[in-house]
C-alpha cells in the first residue's frame, strides 16, 4: 500500500509542473500568431517595464542563468526584436534593448494578459481570489529562491 505523502496528486510540485505546462499551452497560440515564443515574451516583459538592461540584470529578474538568456536573447537580435550593445561603462557588459518592432509588439499583443486570465478563471480563481495566489506563490518563489542561494 502506498502513503499518502508518495501519491502523484499529493505533490506540490507535480501540480505546479502540471499548472504551468498547461498555462503555457494557452500561450503558445496567442504567441506563435506573433512569431513568440513564451521566454521571448518573458524577456519582452522585463524591457517594457524598463528598456535597455544588462543582460544579467534580464536573467535575475526572471530568475534564470545568463547562458540560459544569452541564446534566447541572440535569436531575438537575430528576429529584430532586440539589440544588443556593449555596455558604456563596461565593454564586458550588454545591454539589451528593444528595437522599434519589439516596442510595437506590446501594442500587438494587448490581448495576451486578458485570453490567459480567462482561461485561469474557476471556481477557486476568480478576480477576488487571484491577488492571493499571486502573493502565495510570490512568498513561495521568494523562499526557495533565497533558499537556493
Amino acid at each position: 500500500m502506498i502513503r499518502e505523502e508518495f501519491r502523484l496528486d499529493n505533490q506540490l510540485c507535480f501540480r505546479l509542473y502540471t499548472a504551468s505546462r498547461l498555462l503555457t499551452q494557452v500561450y503558445n497560440p496567442l504567441l506563435s500568431a506573433h512569431g513568440l515564443t513564451y521566454p521571448q515574451y518573458l524577456v519582452l516583459l522585463v524591457l517594457w517595464e524598463k528598456d535597455a538592461q544588462p543582460v544579467n540584470d534580464i536573467a535575475k529578474r526572471l530568475y534564470l542563468e545568463t547562458n540560459t538568456v544569452t541564446p534566447l536573447l541572440k535569436r531575438m537580435e537575430e528576429e529584430g526584436i532586440v539589440v544588443r550593445t556593449k555596455g558604456k561603462a563596461d565593454a564586458r557588459q550588454k545591454i539589451v534593448s528593444l528595437t522599434r518592432r519589439g516596442k510595437e509588439l506590446q501594442e500587438d499583443l494587448l490581448e495576451v494578459p486578458f485570453a490567459v486570465g480567462s482561461a485561469v478563471l474557476c471556481e477557486s480563481i476568480t478576480r477576488e481570489t487571484a491577488p492571493d495566489l499571486f502573493l502565495m506563490l510570490s512568498d513561495m518563489i521568494t523562499k526557495l529562491s533565497t533558499s537556493q542561494a
